[in-house]
């Protein structure tokens, strides 16, 4: 599809201007396209709108052909410009994305530096162990040093130095600690450290400061006051005002769902740094390939809801019911298996800290690893616990090396997706071949841990004083003023002061619709902010809104019906 409107975008007689932005967004996601063409892509959608909506303008109720034409015009002029936006935000959410994982690299490569001092190997060991676009950045920056002089740390900080700066000065201060004298190596490590999680919680603080007065007016202009003004569309028919079904669908159903859009995107390309859930494929042995299983049971809890509706509510209710109800069905069956197997790396990761301090103490005091391994098994709690049994049991009954134990085919973390898990599994496995000196760098780890969840805890924390808001909003807020509103204004409608007011079918299903929409990007909005643009856990949670949003939003109608 993109082929055909890129060849139809070629026809446009208008040249595509070279755009060296486009062009490393387009190279840092892996795209198999270049600038030109995005941009000619962007073209041919243009015509195709332009094609699709000269109809539609044409054959339109007099009442909403002015408001259609304003939006048909600034469709067709858009795809141009989105296509362009669309290449930078898909590379600024990726690379958001990436920059979580900063202090993470940071810790592995201050790590393998305390148990050898040497820049090379230490670059190399946070490479490997790691997963995403910064480790694949560094590895290749290594790989591009092999042979000369230096690590590929020089080279990787000035390559991330605009996106963040505290890593660029984190990676300097870990490849000089490679040169320092031992009694200032300690030192110079642990302020390589400090600054890449002091930068951190300095660009999440200085964006949690910023998004407060646009979030504000996201849910004061997009839903506050469209919801207020459901009530007195009755007068406002009496007084005159060109209200219609036709006018009510453009502007809650079109213009505001694209203007929260528009925000929403907006603020998510603003954000400096996510931390994302571990990356899990459908591709895991935990997660079943029921796509069948998944669309028969939306299908069936939909037509469950459309013919229920009616029996408790009016007949318009049931298109609501039957559109939020399969779609919340079909996305959370769709998604729930994959955030299951999430939810288990986060108990793995639980007690990781308290479980990396035991082995270390052990080894310190020159216990073998394999041996600290299996004594800690028995006094670490949860999945935690799990993880380093079954280590100790493949050591035990298949005579496994450290590595082969937790990091094999068969190993204890083959099929725990944590990036933090298996690094701190491969330190183990290079403490094994160091013995008792690595001790105290797994302890070390063990601390680095802890610092690295209270950075994230307290990001969290902050922006869950704005995304609490707008996902309560989404999900339960705004579909109960909504239902209760539109109840209203059937019960102002149906005094006979108000002449002419619009049917409450026509506005029921207009801000149910709405309400729908409201649920999907607000909620959208609110995870991307919280955890970064995650397909899986946006798909999880709005699926979870749309389902109460519906509920709600029915049962809203319902209950002020009966007092009005």
């Amino acid at each position: 599809m993109l082929a055909k409107l890129a060849a139809l975008g070629r026809r446009w007689p208008v040249d595509a201007p070279a755009d060296p932005d486009v062009e490393r967004a387009l190279s840092f996601i892996g795209a198999d396209a270049d600038a030109e063409t995005a941009v000619r892509t962007g073209y041919g959608a243009a015509t195709v709108l332009a094609v699709l909506a000269v109809p539609v303008v044409v054959l339109a109720p007099p009442p909403v052909r002015v408001p259609l034409a304003a939006l048909a015009l600034a469709g067709v002029l858009s795809p141009p410009a989105v296509a362009r936006q669309t290449s930078l935000a898909l590379a600024a959410a990726r690379r958001t994305r990436a920059l979580g994982a900063a202090p993470d690299l940071v810790a592995r490569a201050v790590l393998r530096m305390r148990i050898e001092p040497t820049a090379e190997r230490a670059a190399a060991f946070a490479a490997e162990t790691g997963d995403g676009p910064l480790a694949a950045s560094l590895g290749e920056h290594v790989r591009r040093a092999a042979g000369t002089p230096g690590a590929g740390f020089t080279s990787f900080a000035a390559e991330w130095a605009d996106w963040n700066p505290s890593l660029r000065r984190a990676v300097l201060l870990v490849a000089a600690a490679a040169d320092a004298p031992a009694g200032e190596r300690e030192r110079t490590l642990d302020r390589a450290l400090a600054a890449v999680l002091s930068g951190t919680r300095d660009r999440m603080a200085e964006f949690v400061a910023a998004i407060r007065g646009p979030t504000t007016a996201i849910y004061a202009f997009g839903v506050l006051l469209p919801l207020a003004l459901v009530a007195v569309l009755p007068a406002g028919r009496a007084a005159g005002l060109p209200v219609s079904p036709a006018a009510l669908v453009v502007v809650y159903d079109l213009l505001l769902p694209a203007g929260l859009l528009g925000a929403s995107a907006w603020l998510l390309a603003r954000r400096p740094v996510a931390f994302p859930p571990p990356a899990v494929t459908r591709a895991h042995p935990d997660v079943p390939d029921g796509r069948w299983r998944v669309a028969a049971g939306a299908l069936a809890v939909g037509a469950t809801a459309f013919l229920a509706a009616p029996v408790l509510l009016p007949a318009w209710t049931r298109w609501v019911a039957a559109a939020g109800s399969l779609a919340g069905t079909a996305l959370v069956g769709w998604t729930r298996p994959v955030v299951a197997v999430r939810e288990r790396v986060r108990a793995v990761e639980t007690h990781l800290a308290d479980a990396l301090y035991l082995v270390g103490r052990r080894v310190k005091e020159g216990t073998a690893v394999e041996d600290a391994v299996a004594a800690a098994a028995e006094e670490v709690a949860g999945e935690t616990g799990d993880v380093l049994a079954a280590a100790a049991r493949n050591q035990r009954l298949l005579r496994a090396g450290v590595r082969e134990a937790f990091l094999g085919e068969h190993g204890a973390l083959a099929d725990v997706p944590s990036p933090r898990a298996r690094s701190a599994a491969a330190l183990l496995a290079l403490a094994a071949r160091e013995g008792r000196p690595a001790g105290s760098a797994i302890v070390s780890m063990a601390d680095h841990l802890d610092d690295l969840r209270e950075v994230e805890r307290e990001a969290r924390r902050e922006l869950g004083q704005v995304t609490g808001t707008l996902r309560s909003t989404a999900a339960a807020f705004g579909p109960l003023v909504a239902g209760a509103t539109v109840a209203l204004a059937r019960g102002m409608a149906g005094t006979g002061e108000f002449g002419g007011a619009v049917p409450t079918a026509a506005l029921g299903l207009a801000v149910g619709t709405y309400v729908l929409l409201l649920a999907g990007v607000v909620t959208a909005l609110a995870t991307g902010l919280e955890r970064g643009v995650d397909r899986t856990l946006v798909g999880y949670r709005v699926g979870l809104s749309l389902l109460s949003a519906t509920a709600v939003y029915l049962a809203a109608f319902a209950g002020a019906s009966a007092l009005t």
